[in-house]
């Protein structure tokens, strides 16, 4: 599908009613909308599907694993593998993906490395691993590396390369005023950002309509001076056309279809969805909602209807699905095993907190080597 078509498709359809979001597949997998429809191929297209389930799974699998002490507190991404996957599917390998800290599914989609699971266990290397794969570190602060991602952007365009930055974040984040402050840089300095919201209908326990009271996220963006499109976030393709397009516009002159010369533009995109689990592992939902509304959102699962559409076209029958899943099996046990593998160095609490250390922290790292002394490590640790 050529940029000129998805330009014209998506970004020329931002005068829709707030809640005319954009849609490619119905929640049974009917494609509605067959002129966004992407042309992708089949490999493609089960290599979206696989990294979908795997996302799933590995979610599952982390959750257990906080259950069993084996494991920190864990943020779940189940109910937005759509969103996740279908954006990242939609980027160049170089272009800089920086998240918030449950789109465990853009990881997948890059590769994931066996070193993130080190991250959720204690080890900030797990973090470290990620540049490889041209991600920033995870964030926790709620939308504080917004303006980092703008930023990278802004860098790359007085750089001359040809690239992206998509980065990801939760409606929550849309109330901080880092997200005011990245959106306004980037409308003014013109920068390829790709901003990419979550919205999943819950900040922790806040719901949507009590986050803003304008009548979408993805309209705020017109206060910047840029395109806001508001797109069906179970919906992997539509996802992927509207990221595509996003990207397109942020990278190519006049990409708005203005005549001002070599500017480039930047787009806020509002991904519709559900989490349909805790905000984390040390959350509970049943306070602030209810099973039945969880229900009704998993009529929409990303996977059933994404599974749905690719049997209809054969491109995924019974036979892949389970080659799939063993494969998915046995790489989530060798990406587990690798990572406990790993000892942790209680020394480490101590390295890169400042830059000169404190005499405080000096008389704890001389306590704690006091303890490691008379106790040994395996008995401090709990190891016996």
């Amino acid at each position: 599908m050529s940029g000129d078509v998805l330009e014209r498709d998506l970004f020329h359809l931002l005068d829709r009613e707030p809640d005319d979001r954009i849609r490619v597949l119905d929640a049974d997998g009917t494609v509605v909308a067959p002129e966004l429809e992407p042309v992708l191929e089949t490999e493609t297209l089960r290599s979206m599907y696989r990294d979908m389930r795997f996302s799933r799974r590995f979610d599952e699998r982390m959750i257990n694993l906080q259950r069993q002490g084996r494991l920190g507190t864990y943020a779940s991404l189940a109910g937005q593998e759509g969103s996740q996957i279908g954006s990242t599917y939609a980027l160049a390998d170089d272009d800089m993906l920086s998240f918030q800290y449950r789109e465990h599914g853009a990881l997948v989609a890059r590769g994931l490395p066996w070193e993130y699971l080190l991250y959720w266990m204690g080890h900030e290397d797990g973090n470290a691993a990620l540049a490889e794969l041209d991600v920033f570190p995870l964030n926790i602060s709620i939308a504080g590396h917004l303006p980092h991602a703008v930023g990278w952007s802004w860098a790359a365009k007085l750089n001359g390369d040809e690239r992206a930055s998509v980065v990801h974040f939760g409606d929550g984040a849309t109330s901080e005023g880092d997200f005011h402050e990245a959106m306004n840089f980037a409308g003014v300095f013109d920068t390829p950002t790709v901003f990419f919201c979550n919205n999943n209908q819950w900040a922790i326990s806040i719901p949507r309509e009590r986050q803003t009271a304008s009548a979408t996220i993805a309209q705020k963006a017109e206060a910047y001076g840029f395109a806001g499109v508001q797109v069906d976030g179970m919906d992997p393709l539509a996802t992927y056309v509207v990221t595509a397009a996003a990207r397109e516009k942020a990278l190519e002159p006049n990409g708005d279809g203005g005549g001002d010369g070599d500017r480039l533009r930047p787009t806020l995109i509002e991904a519709v969805q559900y989490r349909y689990g805790a905000h984390t592992t040390a959350d509970d939902p049943s306070v602030y909602r209810d099973d039945a509304e969880v229900e009704r959102w998993r009529e929409k699962d990303p996977i059933d209807r994404f599974e749905a559409y690719l049997r209809d076209r054969d491109v995924l029958d019974d036979e892949r699905i389970e080659a799939i899943e063993s494969e998915i099996d046995e790489t989530l046990a060798t990406l587990v095993d690798r990572a406990e593998d790993v000892d942790g160095d209680p020394a480490e609490l101590f390295e890169h907190t400042y830059a000169e250390p404190t005499p405080r922290l000096e008389e704890q790292r001389a306590y704690l080597d006091d303890l490691r002394d008379s106790h040994g490590d395996e008995k401090l640790l709990g190891d016996e």
